[in-house]
């Protein structure tokens, strides 16, 4: 569980809520034709431009900001150093029964226990990265095409009261639910770009990038045990995937 997307989403939640609750007539705000304009639009526009399998599995993706952990870069490395100890004093093979708690290094060690050439295995490792990315992508850019969508439903939603309320105006009651689907519909379409939609959008980038950068770790790591390259030494290059500030010191004053 993301603790910083749920942090996020209740307290803007929160805010926007109490906001609208402590004014006068908190049911204003509510307007189903308003509603049914924005949201409506909205998901129309993505269906249009992506396939619904796509829309579907950026929800899918989109879930994993909340629910998806991203294994800790240096836990990865302490897993892989330990298994290239285990496997420089007892050979390949032993690697089989070690438990293993990343998936992806898991399959990385299996290809290796199996027996397959190191290019073999890095051709292998490497599209399945390049694709998890391209699904990820496609996720992104969903939620990215709602973002710049649900403002402009907003603004549509706002013609479409303001004609009803021109159209109407020798009846003076038709004039405030027409205004009010030309506020709303606005007000709709800039809170879901920027409170759900946009920042959804970033959050998997950034998780994307998080997962890119462990895969390659890993890759680099498997290859490593592979060569029998010093457990030692590989730390140190697998130390070079992380920030500065993040390193092991210990290695730094080596």
């Amino acid at each position: 569980m993301d603790l910083a997307t749920l942090i996020g989403v209740i307290l803007g939640s929160i805010l926007l809520l109490g906001a609208i609750l402590l004014g006068d007539a908190p049911g204003i705000f509510v307007n189903l034709p308003g509603v049914l304009i924005v949201f409506g639009g909205t998901l129309a526009t993505a269906l249009i431009r992506f396939s619904f399998a796509e829309v579907i599995n950026s929800i899918k993706i989109a879930m994993n900001a909340f629910t998806l952990r991203i294994s800790d870069p240096h836990e990865v490395i302490a897993e892989i150093v330990s298994l290239a100890k285990v496997a420089r004093k007892n050979g390949l093979i032993v690697l089989e029964q070690q438990p293993i708690t990343d998936s992806f290094l898991k399959k990385s060690i299996m290809y290796c226990v199996d027996g397959h050439e190191a290019e073999f295995i890095e051709d292998v490792l490497q599209k399945e990265v390049d694709l998890t990315l391209d699904r990820h992508q496609v996720g992104r850019q969903v939620f990215t095409g709602m973002g710049e969508s649900a403002p402009a439903f907003g603004m549509i939603g706002t013609l479409v009261g303001l004609v009803q309320m021109l159209a109407n105006m020798a009846d003076p009651a038709a004039i405030g639910p027409g205004m009010a689907v030309a506020l709303l519909t606005t007000l709709y379409g800039a809170v879901l770009a920027n409170f759900l939609f946009i920042p959804l959008a970033d959050k998997l980038a950034l998780r994307s990038q998080d997962e890119e950068r462990n895969r390659q770790l890993i890759i680099e790591g498997v290859l490593g045990i592979l060569k029998g390259t010093n457990p030692r030494v590989m730390e140190e290059v697998l130390e070079t995937f992380l920030p500065p500030k993040t390193r092991n010191k210990s290695l730094e004053q080596r």
